[in-house]
C-alpha cells in the first residue's frame, strides 16, 4: 500500500511513466501506417517546436543518425510499438525525420493464389 506522497520509482529508470501518458492518450498519427522495416533517418534538421523534446523522442533522433528499422527503434527504446509510432508520427510531421518504405522487389500475390496455397497445404 502506498502512502500519500510516495512515487513509485522503478530502480533503474527512475518514475515510471506509462506508455500512453508519453504520447498523451493519442492512439495515432501521421505514422500510423509505418511498415516495420521502414528505415528512419534524422534530417538533421533544426527543432523549432514550442516546447522541448522528450527523452524518448531525442533517443529516437540518436538512434537514426543512422538508417534504423521501425522495429529496431521501438526494441531500442524498450516502449510499444503503438507508442513509437505516434512518436515517430510526431517527428516525421516536424520534419525531424525522413521514412524510406522498403523495397519492393516485385509484384504482391494475389488473394486466389493464396488461398490456393493455404488450400494445398491443408490438404497435406
Amino acid at each position: 500500500m502506498t502512502t500519500r506522497g510516495e512515487q513509485w520509482l522503478d530502480e533503474e529508470a527512475g518514475p515510471i511513466v506509462r506508455p500512453y501518458a508519453l504520447i498523451r492518450g493519442r492512439t495515432r498519427s501521421s505514422a500510423d501506417n509505418l511498415d516495420l522495416i521502414a528505415m528512419v533517418t534524422a534530417t538533421g534538421a533544426p527543432y523549432t517546436g514550442e516546447t522541448a523534446l522528450g527523452p524518448e523522442e531525442t533517443r529516437i533522433l540518436e538512434l537514426a543518425e543512422r538508417p534504423m528499422s521501425v522495429a529496431d527503434i521501438a526494441s531500442e527504446i524498450d516502449l510499444p510499438l503503438g507508442v513509437v509510432r505516434v512518436l515517430l508520427g510526431d517527428l516525421h510531421d516536424q520534419d525531424l525525420i525522413s521514412v524510406r518504405a522498403p523495397a519492393q522487389k516485385g509484384p504482391r500475390p494475389n488473394e486466389r493464389i493464396l488461398k490456393e496455397v493455404i488450400n494445398g497445404l491443408r490438404a497435406l
